[in-house]
Formats: C-alpha cells, structure tokens, sequence
C-alpha cells in the first residue's frame, strides 16, 4: 500500500549576493523602492513539500505517490522522479501554466528575499487521486492553494483514508471555518511553533485545544525538538545533533517523511517522532531539500547511537 503526498513540486533558484541588503537598501526611500543585486552564485534545486516528502520517504523503501499539478517546465523534474522510482500518476500537467517557482535571494548576514510564483499550483483543485484509490493507505496534505488543500480533505474523508493535514506556509489562505473543516477531518496534523501560533490567532484555539481531534498533534520547535501531543500525552523528542549546519530548507519535510514512515508501519509515537528527528539532522547537513542521503542500515545505526535503542526495520 502507498502514502499519498499531496502539495507543491517545485524548482527552487537560490542566489547569493555577496553584501549585505541594508548597504543597498536606503530607510527613507522605501516607498519608491527600486534596487538590483548583482548575484554571481546561484544554484537550483528540486523543492515542493511534496517532492522532498517523497523523496526522503522513498529512501525510507516507502511507495509514496505525488499529487501535483505542474506546468510546460516539468520535464527535468519528472525525469528525476522516474529515475527514483517515486510515482506520478497523479501529477497532472498543465501545458498553460508554469511549474511553481520560488526565487530567493540571500545575502551575506542570511537575509532573505523571496519571489514564489504558484503557477499550475493555483489548478490543484480540479485534481483527483480517483485512479489510484485503491492503493492509498494514508495520505498527506501540504500547502497547496487553499481550493485544493480543501477538495483534497474532503476527498480523503470521502474515502476513510487517514491523512495528515500540515498546511504550512499556506497557513494565512485558511479562514477558521476552513481551517476547522481540515481539522477536523483529519486524523493527524503537523505544524512548527510559529505556525500553531498563527493556528491559535485564526482559530483561537490552542495545541491542548487542538490535540483532542486528532490522534496526533505534532509541534516542531526547530533546535528545540519537537513535541507530540497524542491520547492526553506530550511526548518531547529531543533534536539530534547534525554532524554540520549547512542549510535548514526541508528539514521540516525530511522530518514529516519520517513520521509518516513510522505511522504506515504502526510504530508508537516515541520511536516515529525520533525517526523524524533523525532524518530531519541528515538533510540540515546537506543544501536543499533532495541531496541528502541515507538507507534503512544506516538510519538503524545512527538511531542506537543518537537514542541508545533500536530502530525496528
């Protein structure tokens, strides 16, 4: 049985310019605002909560299938997935439309400035995963348009497919009544700390309000850890140490490909979310969010070094 992982597929171009903003960038003239930066370094990258999901659960020896819609550009992109095995009958193209796009500028002091460029994204709606039915034992929703994030919550309780609602930087599209109906058809949700906080100014409710409606409610506290709140528990799991910090793009991914893995084979919460923590310490060592590397032995022998207990694979 699969993992559906529904949300974006997109190329990432990051640039560098090797200044800082502020020296370009006069306070009194921002309202008439026109600079240009002059970036020698860039680098692209492959990106999209879905794919690095996928592409993290694939080396887990998951089966994950990619709902997306993408545009005229996705060629390379549906090359890499074919060559990693990651399935993509439910990645729908559209000729008219772009792939999504996000274009980031960074400077010497990790400022940031970003374009994304939603493209076939803003179309996810009138996707279905209808043809592949059959084979989902769980799912996934990620940030998406709104209209999609929506048809598919409803479509997965339509089906009695469990899934993990995880809205992320969609999170300012959702009204609270949207938000709830997610909510509350879902069995599981993820969110980082600043994310639950923006959960509780929509919605006015807390984690500890949240947790009862869901079989798992999981926080991520960056360094911090993370924490799942789960049948009147909170379960803290500690952050692993990663063997260098190189860049935090899709670490949080890397982490949710984890406990996905740990709640398709049934493990209990403890072992899962220290799974996730895990893989997440991998990918931070590593730029982007598909160029980090693992198997199963290998992940089993850092998880008795990091936990002192085994990995049950």
């Amino acid at each position: 049985m699969s993992t559906l992982i529904c949300g974006s597929v997109a190329f990432d171009t990051i640039m560098v310019f090797q200044d800082h903003f502020k020296n370009h960038i006069l306070p009194d003239k921002v309202h008439m605002l026109s600079v240009s930066f002059l970036v020698p370094e860039m680098r692209r990258e492959y990106g999209g909560c879905a794919g690095n999901i996928a592409y993290s659960l694939k080396m887990l020896g998951a089966d994950p299938i990619v709902m997306a819609t993408v545009g005229q550009d996705f060629g390379p992109y549906k090359q890499r997935f074919a060559k990693l095995g990651i399935r993509q009958e439910c990645v729908r193209e559209l000729p008219e439309s772009f792939t999504p796009q996000c274009f980031i500028t960074t400077d010497l002091a990790d400022n940031q400035i970003t374009a994304f460029h939603p493209g076939a994204m803003s179309f996810s709606a009138d996707n279905s995963f209808e043809g592949v039915r059959s084979d989902v034992k769980l799912g996934h929703i990620g940030p998406d348009s709104l209209e999609g994030m929506l048809a598919r919550a409803r479509e997965f309780k339509a089906a009695g497919i469990p899934f993990c609602f995880d809205p992320g930087q969609a999170m300012p599209l959702f009204s609270a009544a949207n938000l709830m109906e997610c909510i509350e058809a879902a069995d599981y949700m993820t969110v980082n700390d600043y994310e639950a906080e923006m959960v509780k100014s929509i919605t006015g409710k807390s984690p500890a309000d949240l947790a009862p409606m869901v079989k798992a409610l999981v926080v991520t506290l960056g360094a911090d850890g993370s924490v799942i709140y789960t049948e009147g528990r909170e379960i803290h799991i500690p952050v692993v140490k990663p063997a260098v910090l190189v860049d935090p793009t899709g670490c949080g991914d890397a982490y949710r490909a984890g406990l996905l893995y740990g709640i398709e084979k049934g493990w209990d919460w403890e072992t899962t979310g220290r799974l996730a923590s895990l893989i997440g310490s991998i990918k931070i060592a590593q730029r982007g969010g598909q160029n980090h590397q693992f198997t199963l032995q290998s992940l089993a022998a850092d998880f008795e070094v990091a936990f002192g207990s085994k990995l049950p694979v």
